[in-house]
């Protein structure tokens, strides 16, 4: 596969299930019609609120 933009070579990733292609030669990223939805499902599925910060006081 030829990257869009500059014309070099495209690597294709396996990331969760979901193909990404990546350009040698520029490094952008294209991905296909719901890929990016996707990704950001599963990334929202990851990233869950950290516990509450610890209450600061003196002993």
């Amino acid at each position: 596969m030829q990257c869009p933009k500059c014309h070099a070579s495209m690597h294709t990733y396996n990331r969760n299930g979901i193909q990404i292609e990546q350009c040698d030669g520029c490094r952008g990223i294209f991905l296909d019609y719901g890929e990016l939805e996707a990704l950001t499902r599963l990334e929202s599925q990851w990233s869950q609120p950290g516990p509450p910060p610890a209450p600061q006081g003196y002993p």
